[in-house]
C-alpha cells in the first residue's frame, strides 16, 4: 500500500458523506489506566504552542468497496469495527482544562455505546469533495477531544447511495489522531471494514482474529517500565548516541536548509522503485551477503551518504514495531519504539561487510525499540524526537494485500510543518513504495530527492551487477565497476 497525502489521492465527483461518532454523556466510565508514554507525550506537545508539532498529526487511509453504497448496512459495519477496537472508546484528557502539565484522566464507552450519525452533502465535483476531506479530517483528528477520528463514505457520480447497480463501488476514507492508529494500523483498516460490510451484506462471515487493547497495552508498558533507571541498555545505547553526536539527534546527511523558530511547511515525495521482480532480487542479494532486507537498504543509504559527502558514519534514527505478543497483532494503537543506528565506515567497506555491520547495529540496538522512547528522554534530559527518520516495512502479507491495486487503496498522512527529513520505505504485493517528507526549500527540495536518487541508482546497480568493491576479493562475488 502507497503511502501519500490525501492531495495525491484520485477522488472522483460524487456524494459525499460523513460518518461521525457519537455517544451519550451516560456512556462514559472512568477508566484508571494510564495512557501510553507515546500517548502521554503526544498530548502534552500538542497541547504545547512552543513544540512547534501543530494541529495537524492524522494518519488515514482511503479505499473503495465494490458494489453500490448500502448506508444502512456501512453504519452497522462501522458500530461493529468501533466495538472492536477499544481505543476508538477512550478518550483521554487533562483533568483541568488549562493545565496541560497536569494530570491526565481517562474515560472509556462500554462496547454498543457508540452510535454512528451520518450527514449527507450535495453533489460536489472531486475538488470540492477534496476540500470537504481536509477540512473534515483536520477538524475532527484533534487528540484532546474525542471523536479523535472520523468517516467519510464517497458514492461516485453514477452512483449515488443506496441505488443499485452494476460494476460501481463507493470510497471509504478514515482519518485518526496519530495517537489511535500507527503506520501498520492502517494498512488493517480496509480489510476489515470490508469484511465487516460484507459480513452484514451478505452474511458471509468475516472471520477477523480477536485483537487485544492498545489501553492494556499502555498500562502493561507502564508497569514494566516503572522502575527503568539511567543503567538500562535502552538508556545506555541513546546516551552512546547522542555523545557521539555533541547531543543532537542525527540529522540528514546533506543541507537542508536552516533550522528557525517557526514551524517550516514541508514537500512531500512518493516513488515505485522496484515492481515485485525487483524486489525480490535485491532481497537475493542481501541473502547472499547473509544480511535481510532493510540492513541491505541501511547499506546503500549510507552509502549514498559517503558518495554524496564523504562522511565516515551514517547515522539515523529507525522506528520498530513493539507488538510483542498475538494479541496486538491486529489491534489498533501506536505500536512503535525507536533505535538509532551508527554505521561505521572504517576500512572502506564494500556491500556484503556494510550489510553485515547494518545488521549488526539492528541487533545492537534492539534493546531501545522495546523501551518507550520518551522514558528514556525523561531519564537522560533529552527529547528523544527524530530529525532523520528511515522506516521500513514489508506488508506483503498484511490481509487483503494482493487486493489493495483493485480496491485503490492508499495509506494516508496528514500535511506536516517541521525541518525534518522522515522516509518510509515499504514492500508491497506490488514492490518497493518510497515516500519522503522534508523542508519546503530550495536546499532540501534539490539535496533530499537527489539522495533517494542516489539510493535508488545503487540499488539497481546491486541487483543487475551485484555488490560492489572491495568486498569482492573475500567474498569472489560479481563486480559493479563502483
Amino acid at each position: 500500500m502507497e503511502f501519500t497525502e490525501l492531495a495525491d489521492y484520485s477522488i472522483p465527483a460524487g456524494v459525499l458523506i460523513e460518518w461521525l461518532p457519537c455517544a451519550e454523556q451516560d456512556a462514559w466510565r472512568q477508566d484508571p489506566r494510564p495512557a501510553s508514554y507515546i500517548h502521554e507525550a503526544h498530548l502534552r506537545r500538542a497541547a504545547d504552542p512552543r513544540s512547534g508539532q501543530g494541529r495537524e498529526s492524522w494518519l488515514g487511509t482511503a479505499f473503495e468497496i465494490a458494489g453500490p453504497l448500502d448506508t444502512d448496512i456501512f453504519g452497522r459495519a462501522l458500530q461493529r469495527w468501533i466495538d472492536r477496537h477499544e481505543p476508538l472508546r477512550s478518550q483521554t484528557t487533562f483533568a483541568a482544562d488549562d493545565d496541560p502539565a497536569g494530570a491526565l484522566v481517562r474515560r472509556t464507552a462500554p462496547p454498543g455505546k457508540v452510535s454512528v450519525r451520518r450527514i449527507q452533502h450535495d453533489p460536489a465535483d472531486s475538488t470540492m469533495v477534496r476540500t470537504q476531506l481536509h477540512s473534515l479530517f483536520d477538524d475532527y483528528t484533534t487528540p484532546h477531544l474525542w471523536p479523535a477520528y472520523v468517516f467519510a463514505t464517497l458514492a461516485h457520480e453514477s452512483a449515488p447511495p443506496n441505488t443499485p447497480g452494476e460494476n460501481t463501488a463507493f470510497t471509504v476514507f478514515f482519518g485518526a489522531d496519530h495517537s489511535i492508529i500507527d503506520g501498520y494500523s492502517i494498512v488493517l483498516v480496509a480489510h476489515e471494514i470490508t469484511a465487516l460490510y460484507e459480513e452484514e451484506r451478505t452474511g458471509r462471515a468475516a472471520e477477523l482474529f480477536p485483537v487485544g487493547s492498545y489501553i492494556d497495552f499502555g498500562a502493561e508498558e507502564r508497569a514494566d517500565a516503572g522502575d527503568l533507571d539511567a543503567d538500562h541498555e535502552a538508556v545506555r545505547i541513546w546516551r552512546t548516541t547522542l555523545r557521539k553526536t555533541g547531543g543532537a539527534m542525527p540529522e540528514f546527511p546533506l543541507p537542508i536548509g536552516r533550522r528557525t523558530a517557526r514551524t517550516t511547511p514541508q514537500r512531500r515525495l512518493s516513488e515505485r522503485w522496484f515492481d515485485s521482480d525487483d524486489a525480490t532480487r535485491f532481497s537475493e542479494r542481501c541473502r547472499d551477503a547473509d544480511a535481510g532486507f532493510f540492513s541491505g537498504l541501511l547499506a546503500c543509504f549510507g552509502q549514498t551518504a559517503v558518495d554524496l559527502v564523504g562522511t565516515d558514519h551514517f547515522r539515523t534514527v529507525v522506528p520498530s514495531h513493539t507488538r510483542t505478543g498475538p494479541m496486538w497483532a491486529g489491534s489498533l494503537g501506536w505500536f512503535v519504539g525507536l533505535r538509532p543506528i551508527d554505521l561505521d565506515f572504517g576500512g572502506s567497506p564494500g556491500f556484503v561487510t556494510l550489510a553485515g555491520r547494518a545488521a549488526q547495529e539492528l541487533h545492537r540496538t534492539r534493546a531501545s525499540a522495546r523501551i518507550p522512547f520518551d522514558k528514556v528522554g525523561e531519564l537522560l534530559g533529552v527529547p528523544i524526537r527524530p530529525r532523520f527518520l528511515v522506516s521500513y516495512m514489508d506488508v506483503r502479507f498484511v490481509p487483503m494485500a494482493a487486493q489493495w491495486p483493485e480496491a485503490n487503496a492508499r495509506a494516508l498522512r496528514s500535511r506536516s510543518y517541521t525541518h525534518d527529513v522522515y522516509i518510509w520505505i515499504n514492500r508491497t504485493p506490488e514492490g518497493l513504495n518510497v515516500s519522503a517528507r522534508f523542508p519546503d526549500n530550495p536546499e532540501a527540495s534539490s539535496n533530499v530527492p537527489a539522495y533517494l536518487g542516489g539510493v535508488r541508482e545503487l540499488m539497481h546497480r546491486l541487483n543487475t551487477s551485484g555488490p560492489w568493491a572491495p568486498d569482492l576479493e573475500i567474498h569472489e562475488l560479481p563486480a559493479t565497476g563502483r
